[in-house]
């Protein structure tokens, strides 16, 4: 503990430089600089940083030693935030009594320092460890790890453990499982008309969509974790004219990999048979982030973690989650993952975005003695 207390003001300083960088899912430029200046950092530790471009999103970093031949556990983190351009201006980083505060602080600029310095400790206790890490820096988690998805299922079939830089929870809890999700696009087709002169000659397709609206609400299952939302919907040009497509963009959250398969056909069969003759769907999406069930591997991992904790003074707590990470696809593979590696934060995609201070070198030395130990 006393290694990352005493650079904690320094740790700071690196993470007020990188808040206040404006690095949004689709602000390219922001995310590169991002990327650029932690492969600055990770190259003076003798890291060997693989950089996988991209033309509109930012490029994602693969980031091992040399000798890392055969590494054990993937580290897992993402640059990008779900703030636009100009918020890091707006509302910079500051510091407010036991936190700090600004766009991306928690989820998860504080993380991508923590890793860092993680890896510097390890450097001077063990260094034999960084053989055994390969480290991805995701540019697009926040919007779903588009372009970044196969670098970390590419990784995750090497390694014996992931362990992924999310923020803790509010309580400290480290995330043992989440739910998966994916989205659906309903686009509708019908017959336009005018309302007032020929309405008997129109389909009209905002009222197809209606009825499948209903039918999609009622999948939901939040006992058994399962929940089907039409969040947004489009439709007609005109108020008297009869709408000839309408369009409805759906989320949809499942427990584990069976509930997931069972939805899909749920959903599939809704979108083949039409409720109002003559319309017609095309139907596009799916589950693009598959559960992160708490299964034997991962949680014979969190019981290392707890033990590592224990042994540093550090009680480690585990929750569910409903929404999305990285660490659902090493999961899915049969690799024992674990999510909210990263200090405590709270508020996460919103103005009071906040990390504890006094987390940070807690939850560092957790992460780099816990990977000492997977080492081992």
């Amino acid at each position: 503990m006393d290694y990352f207390k005493s650079h904690l003001p320094e740790m700071l300083e690196k993470l007020a430089e990188l808040v206040n960088i404006d690095s949004g899912s689709r602000y390219k430029a922001g995310v590169d600089e991002v990327g650029k200046r932690l492969a600055k950092e990770y190259r003076e530790l003798g890291f060997q940083v693989d950089v996988h471009e991209n033309k509109k999103l930012g490029n994602n970093l693969v980031i091992r030693h040399p000798e890392a031949t055969e590494p054990k556990v993937l580290l897992i983190a993402h640059m990008d935030t779900v703030f636009p351009e100009g918020t890091a201006k707006e509302r910079p980083f500051k510091i407010k009594g036991k936190h700090a505060y600004g766009p991306g602080v928690a989820d998860m600029k504080a993380s991508l320092i923590n890793l860092v310095y993680a890896m510097k400790y390890l450097k001077e206790v063990t260094p034999e460890t960084l053989n055994n890490v390969v480290i991805i820096l995701n540019a697009d988690e926040e919007i779903g790890s588009r372009t970044s998805r196969k670098l970390i299922e590419k990784w995750a079939k090497v390694v014996d453990y992931a362990l992924v830089m999310e923020p803790a929870r509010k309580d400290g809890s480290i995330v043992s499982s989440r739910r998966g999700g994916g989205r659906y696009i309903f686009k509708v087709k019908g017959k336009s008309a005018h309302s007032g002169v020929a309405p008997k000659e129109g389909i009209s397709a905002i009222e197809e969509l209606a009825h499948k609206i209903t039918k999609l609400h009622k999948l939901s299952d939040h006992d058994k974790g399962i929940s089907v939302s039409v969040g947004r919907i489009e439709g007609g040009k005109s108020i008297n004219i009869i709408p000839d497509s309408a369009v409805g963009y759906v989320d949809i959250r499942v427990r584990n990999k069976q509930q997931g398969l069972e939805l899909t056909k749920q959903i599939e069969k809704i979108a083949s048979v039409p409720d109002v003759e003559g319309t017609s769907i095309d139907l596009e999406g799916g589950i693009n982030r598959p559960p992160m069930e708490f299964n034997e591997k991962n949680q014979k991992l969190l019981g290392i973690i707890r033990t590592v904790g224990e042994r540093h003074g550090i009680k480690v707590k585990d929750t569910h989650t409903g929404g999305g990470s990285d660490a659902s696809f090493p999961s899915y593979l049969g690799v024992a993952t674990i999510d909210g590696m990263g200090p405590i934060g709270d508020k996460m995609h919103n103005e009071g975005e906040n990390i504890l201070i006094e987390s940070i070198p807690k939850r560092a030395l957790l992460l780099a003695e816990t990977i000492r130990e997977l080492s081992s």
